[in-house]
């Protein structure tokens, strides 16, 4: 883990989505933060006449300098199941992965519903000194969707925004004064866009492949049905709503139309959910047991477009780590989850790979977009900006292997999967905490 008071990266392929920066060119970094940047910054190299001093020169070699990725949808485990995951183990995952900021989720064990325990997450994150890691604070007391929590003191104490986790405010009432209550102070509440009734007792995707596997399905309207209800509570309240995950075609319409309308709605989706369908299943795949479940092909190809039209607005990892003895059980009673972080950039690149985006619009989707929705400072380089970078080569291909993860979880829907896309290093705050081994 290096650290240098400058630091200048030269002969890079600058990345800048909020600018629509994509040239060759340097970057140079003062005391953790973005000092120069630009295609005609130190043109003669490590023997330019304006390098500083004493800087540490890295030679990016033509690689992709862009800003750190922002995944806005992360389960850490800590407190309460650290056999799974901890801020410690998710930061090196996550710094592998090439992001920088990690957004917590509240379902630990206590859950985050508590100004206190908002301390004590931000505190552990310090104390890793790795990665970034801000959190999300529960909506309702417990997550148990009755009570709401004291949403303003949480933001207070540090929560950058509401969630009650993998499970959905399912009552309309509360979910309604959450909303009037995020309106009123500016705060932004994300929903697990799943009717509760509808999906319980379901392990995979409702349809054929179900049928035939002889497990019960989740239907994809139980996704649409939350999504529409929630839409209407928005243009009741005027409160600002974040749809996590979203995987079916008929949820992405409403989101599409209540963009449309006007209404302050934004969306995310994650690399399965464009990447994989229910097939992945396979012959009772525990690996590809996620919630909410991988859907059929249509749906597949729904998500893509929703990428591609701006619908769906951020690619998040939903880095939902399991042990093995969550996983090694029939499909029916395995939990749901996987490994994504260290996977997150690479399959995110096969939407540019396959010409469904471009590079900018691929990383804007894990930079600045996050960013935006979530009101950070990160996800741009620009002057001033935080000096949080990620170094890749798009074009460098590996094999995902499970077994080889650093996360905890050794657990991946993209076990054996072939990828392009590296990251040959991380830099948080002007300090490098990844770099690849040459």
């Amino acid at each position: 883990m290096s650290a240098s008071a400058r630091t200048a990266y030269l002969n890079a392929r600058l990345l800048d989505p909020a600018s629509g920066l994509d040239a060759p060119g340097a970057l140079l970094v003062e005391e953790g933060a973005i000092a120069e940047v630009g295609p005609g910054l130190f043109p003669a190299g490590a023997s330019s006449p304006g390098l500083p001093e004493g800087a540490e020169v890295v030679d990016c070699a033509g690689h992709c300098l862009a800003p750190g990725l922002i995944d806005m949808r992360v389960q850490l485990r800590e407190p309460g199941e650290e056999q799974k995951e901890t801020l410690a183990s998710a930061s090196l995952a996550a710094a592998a992965g090439g992001v920088t900021t990690m957004v917590a989720l509240p379902n630990t064990s206590p859950p985050i519903d508590d100004p206190a325990l908002v301390d004590f997450v931000l505190r552990r994150a310090r104390e890793a000194g790795i990665v970034r890691i801000l959190p999300y604070a529960a909506v309702t007391k417990g997550l148990a969707g009755r009570e709401l929590a004291e949403m303003g003191l949480l933001a207070e104490a540090g929560a950058v925004a509401f969630s009650d986790g993998e499970r959905a405010v399912a009552d309309a009432l509360v979910m309604r004064r959450a909303l009037a209550y995020a309106r009123n102070f500016g705060l932004l509440v994300a929903q697990h866009p799943e009717e509760p009734s509808l999906a319980a007792g379901g392990a995979m995707n409702e349809g054929e492949t179900a049928t035939r596997l002889g497990l019960a399905g989740i239907p994809a309207a139980a996704e649409a049905m939350m999504v529409e209800r929630d839409l209407r509570l928005v243009a009741l309240t005027g409160g600002r709503y974040h749809a996590a995950h979203l995987s079916t075609a008929e949820a992405i319409a409403a989101v599409r139309g209540a963009k449309e309308r006007g209404l302050p709605v934004t969306c995310e989706t994650a690399p399965p959910y464009f990447a994989l369908n229910e097939l992945a299943v396979g012959d009772y795949r525990t690996f590809a047991k996620l919630s909410p479940p991988l859907r059929a092909e249509e749906d597949r190809l729904a998500v893509v477009e929703g990428l591609k039209d701006g619908t769906i607005d951020a690619i998040a990892s939903d880095h939902a780590p399991q042990d093995t003895e969550s996983k090694r059980l029939p499909f029916a009673l395995a939990a749901n989850g996987g490994s994504g972080l260290e996977t997150l950039l690479a399959v995110t690149l096969e939407l540019y790979h396959n010409g469904a985006l471009s590079l900018l619009e691929a990383i804007a989707r894990l930079t600045l977009a996050p960013a935006e929705i979530l009101g950070l400072a990160a996800g741009r380089l620009g002057k001033g900006r935080p000096a949080d970078l990620v170094l890749f080569d798009p074009e460098r291909a590996w094999k995902v292997n499970a077994d080889k993860l650093v996360s905890k979880s050794k657990n991946s829907p993209f076990d054996g999967r072939p990828v392009e896309g590296r990251v040959l290093r991380t830099v948080v705050g002007g300090r490098t905490v990844f770099e690849v081994e040459s």
